[in-house]
Order: C-alpha cells, then sequence, then structure tokens
C-alpha cells in the first residue's frame, strides 16, 4: 500500500500566531517536523499543506513539498482533504501529522501506517500507557478504551475506564494526585493524535456533518466511530509534545538537548 504523509499547517492560532514558523534550536518548527516525516520507512513521500504563503514559501527554501489551501477549513482533516484534489498521483493511505509536533518520530509514522495492515480498519493511530496519574483527569490529556482486538471504543476527556472501587471513597481527583501508587494494576491510555486513513474514508469523513459526541467531547475522531468506521490502536512509547504557546518551545527545547 501506497502511503503520504501530509503535514496540515496553519499560521493563525488564537494562542500562538504563526506557531510553524517559530525557531526551535534554530530551525522552524514546521522543518523540524517534515524531516523527522521523512525519516519514514513506509511512507514514499511528506506534503505541508498550508493556508500561509509565508509557510509555503518556507517549506520551499528547505527543500520541501508544499501546497496552498483555504485559509477557512475548520479543521486539519478538512486541509488534508483540499491537498488530496492538488496531488499529481494516488496514494492508499494518507497519514495526517500535525505541523505543531516537532517531536514526531518516524517509527511512529510507520506503526500508523501498518496498523491499516488490518483490512478491517479504516483509521489508524497511537496509544500510550499512562503513567502520570495527574493526566487521567486532565481534559487535555484524551483518553481512549479498546476492545479485545485493538480496535478504540470510545475516545473522551473524561477518565475512562472509571475505576470504580478504588476510587470510590473519595473526590477521584483527589485520590489520583495523593497516591502516585494509585495507577499501580490499572490500565488507563491516552491518545496520541497522529493517524492514517485510507484515502476514501478521510475524503467521506470530511462530508460528513459532526455528531453529537464530537460536538459534546470537542474529538473529530468521535465522528468516526459514530458513523461506523473502525479506528485501530497501536500502542507506542513515544512521547509527543505539541507547540501551542511560546512557553512550550523551551519544554521541547530541553527535550532536544536531552535526546542528544
Amino acid at each position: 500500500m501506497s502511503a503520504l504523509v501530509i503535514i496540515p499547517a496553519r499560521y493563525a492560532s488564537t494562542r500562538f500566531p504563526g506557531k510553524p514558523l517559530a525557531p526551535l534550536k534554530g530551525i522552524p518548527v514546521i522543518e523540524h517536523v517534515y524531516k523527522n516525516s521523512l525519516r519514514s520507512k513506509l511512507a514514499e513521500d511528506v506534503l505541508v499543506a498550508t493556508d500561509s504563503e509565508t509557510i509555503f514559501e518556507k517549506v520551499l527554501s528547505f527543500g520541501g513539498k508544499a501546497v496552498m489551501t483555504s485559509p477557512h477549513h475548520p479543521s486539519g482533516t478538512d486541509r488534508i482533504s483540499e491537498a488530496l484534489g492538488l496531488l499529481e498521483r494516488d496514494y492508499d493511505i494518507i497519514v495526517n501529522v500535525q505541523g505543531d509536533e516537532p517531536l514526531i518520530k518516524p517509527e511512529m509514522i510507520d506503526a500508523v501506517i501498518s496498523v491499516l495492515h488490518d483490512s478491517r480498519a479504516s483509521i489508524g493511530t497511537l496509544i500510550k500507557k499512562i503513567e502520570r496519574p495527574e493526566e487521567i483527569f486532565d481534559p487535555n490529556v484524551v483518553k481512549v478504551v479498546c476492545d479485545e482486538e485493538g480496535f478504540a471504543l470510545y475516545f473522551s476527556r473524561a477518565p475512562i475506564p472509571y475505576y470504580r472501587d478504588e476510587w470510590k471513597d473519595a473526590r477521584a481527583e483527589t485520590a489520583v494526585l495523593r497516591s502516585k501508587q494509585l495507577l499501580s494494576g490499572m490500565i488507563c491510555f491516552k491518545h496520541i493524535g497522529i493517524y492514517s486513513y485510507r484515502k476514501d474514508v478521510l475524503v467521506k469523513l470530511t462530508s460528513l456533518a459532526p455528531t453529537r459526541m464530537e460536538l459534546a467531547e470537542k474529538l473529530e475522531q468521535l465522528r468516526a466511530l459514530g458513523n461506523g468506521y473502525k479506528i485501530k490502536v497501536q500502542e507506542t512509547s513515544f512521547e509527543t509534545l505539541g507547540v501551542d504557546t511560546p512557553e512550550d518551545l523551551e519544554r521541547i527545547e530541553k527535550c532536544l538537548n536531552a535526546s542528544l
């Protein structure tokens, strides 16, 4: 199966306008994402889809490939869908790598592509076991529960599964934060936001209206589940950190320095 990585990168951001161009160890964030994606063994090529001429020109300047898309897309998935219509060739699998995740690993891209070797899966994504108790009740950390074959049943900002007996005697948040041993014997997974799509599935999803659960949780992947598409997950040991604020750059630079 042929696979293409598309990196949606918009200029506008409420908390950090122009963040794909922000320097990280002297290199723009988008260049880190692009070059890490190029190291994938299973993806045949990498493309940036942007609404910014400045980002477009920057990608070309470091030898990357880019296309211009509308500034009015509500999500990166919609931006990718438009980019598909601008391609000169067809691909079986499209991988969505966020343009603000400079720590993305090529192994993560290969993993989500490999997930779609299962013909039952329409979409692939990654999960990681939660090791820090405070993440369980953090609504910015999306949790996921799966069936016995590795297909996602639900994604939520709430703690799932909820360990009723362990957390029944006190407010769960307090119990979790009080005991660093509370995760012993419990298994909770968080979602790592990289996706692989069969091309026809991606195009169809962007034509569908948001579902009730998607609107409630503000999680786009619930549109797929709500419309009967199967999302297969793969566990990873890798962590990612996105750039949402200027302060995140310092945290990520520390991670890059530690890996040297």
